[in-house]
């Protein structure tokens, strides 16, 4: 069952939403050659707890630690701790705010220093990707219009959308219905209606879309080694079209 947001409930998950871009944005700042990914969670950490919130990841189904912070071939999950940041990587960044009993989710994909053409081609498609998603996401429009959207922009764009993982729908739990792959075609599933909020999330690669899970039972690569971007909205759909909840109205 999908479950529809009342207008109050939609303004707690943007309370939360604009506390996780200010997040982000911070986070931002931090990254560059050098830095320890367990800095970067602890970072989070605190500035999340002294808005009043808790770290949604942090003991989630096990997961360790406040933040993803994922590298170069690595798509999603990963672990912070001892690794240090390295010129020329991709560094994705997932964030999780629960506050006031509801959820807010939202990743970017960040350079470290200088990075390849090729890198920079991957975060620029990714984010445009998440942006047509989003654009599609209207009251009427099928579920899979917003997956179509994204597929057909990256493959146009020659890169890969990871097919073994989906967005969601989100609200009082992590992960609610409905399911949002990355990929398929138009004009299939649930029809959108106002009150759905969606975290919208293309995840892409340069190669390959297979994936496989790293021993830590966490940490999700390209099967191939090559390189992975994430970027993520959490969104309610509205007469309107969709409202980005995870961004910061003051940037």
């Amino acid at each position: 069952m999908i479950n529809l947001k009342t207008n109050a409930e939609i303004e707690i998950i943007k309370a939360n939403g604009r506390m996780l871009a200010k997040t982000l944005g911070l986070l931002k700042e931090r990254i560059r050659p050098g830095v320890k990914t367990k800095e970067l969670d602890r970072l989070a950490e605190d500035f999340i707890r002294k808005q009043g919130a808790y770290p949604a990841f942090k003991g989630y189904r096990g997961f360790p630690a406040s933040i993803c912070v994922s590298i170069d071939d690595e798509v999603v999950h990963g672990i912070p701790g001892e690794r240090a940041l390295k010129e020329g990587q991709v560094v994705s960044v997932d964030v999780g705010i629960f506050k006031d009993n509801y959820y807010a989710d939202g990743a970017s994909t960040f350079a470290v220093g200088q990075i390849s053409d090729q890198a920079q081609s991957l975060l620029l498609v990714t984010q445009e990707a998440l942006k047509r998603g989003l654009e599609a996401a209207s009251e009427g429009r099928f579920l899979s219009d917003v997956s179509c959207a994204i597929q057909s922009f990256v493959e146009r764009m020659g890169f890969s959308v990871v097919r073994d993982l989906v967005g969601h729908g989100i609200g009082t739990n992590m992960h609610e219905e409905p399911q949002i792959p990355n990929f398929g075609p138009p004009g299939h599933g649930p029809i959108l209606k106002k009150g759905m909020v969606l975290a919208i999330e293309p995840m892409v690669s340069t190669g390959s879309f297979e994936v496989r899970t790293k021993d830590d039972n966490w940490t999700i690569v390209t099967k191939d080694g090559s390189l992975s971007a994430h970027f993520e909205h959490t969104a309610a759909v509205t007469e309107n079209g969709a409202m980005i909840l995870t961004e910061d109205e003051r940037i």
